[in-house]
């Protein structure tokens, strides 16, 4: 599985296990006698900026964010993807080029420092929409999920699942699509309509 794809599988599962953790919240909250009636909506004051810029994430947001991201694999996903890409393109090139294979190799060392400087400025971004996306007691929460036996498992089989998921939907997804089509232009038809 590429790194990509693992960085959105993983991004898949945080979401399904925080969907999951506000389900079992909500259904273990006790609901309110009467629902009060909707408030009008609040019309910004003039010359305010109607998207208002969310306020920064604590450091204890980001810590909590940084720690999750570690154990679903985040952190190292995005740490090894510069390594990799350059390994790719070093492969690539010196399949068809293999005198500058010394040279290249040099340049994508000396180089090497900016992408990483690139792969920790998008960390930081997932571990700040991580800390807005949900609160430190439930990024807590999650981590402690992923750290018990059941967590554990779940992020170990996590990858196999994804990738097994992938090959039942892929096929479904080209089918469907056929199918549509197919059933579609069975119908116009019917309708003297040939497309």
């Amino acid at each position: 599985m590429s790194a990509l794809a693992r960085i959105r599988a993983i991004i898949f599962a945080m979401l399904m296990v925080a969907v999951i953790s506000e389900c079992a919240r909500a259904a273990e909250a006790t609901p309110p006698a009467a629902t009060p009636p909707a408030a009008a909506p609040v019309s910004p004051k003039p010359g305010a900026a109607a998207d208002a810029t969310p306020a920064p994430p604590s450091a204890a947001g980001l810590v909590a964010a940084d720690r999750l991201l570690i154990l679903m694999g985040v952190k190292d996903a995005v740490r090894n993807t510069v390594p990799a890409m350059m390994g790719e393109f070093e492969k690539n090139i010196t399949t068809t080029r293999p005198e500058i294979r010394n040279s290249l190799r040099e340049t994508l060392v000396a180089i090497k420092p900016q992408f990483d400087q690139s792969a920790e400025q998008t960390y930081s971004k997932a571990q700040v929409l991580l800390a807005l996306a949900m609160s430190e007691k439930e990024l807590e929460d999650v981590a402690t999920f992923f750290t018990s036996p059941t967590g554990k498992k779940f992020l170990a089989i996590e990858p196999i699942f994804f990738q097994r998921l992938q090959e039942v939907i892929g096929p479904w997804h080209e089918q469907l699509s056929t199918d549509i089509v197919t059933k579609a232009r069975q119908e116009m038809k019917k309708k003297g309509i040939d497309f």
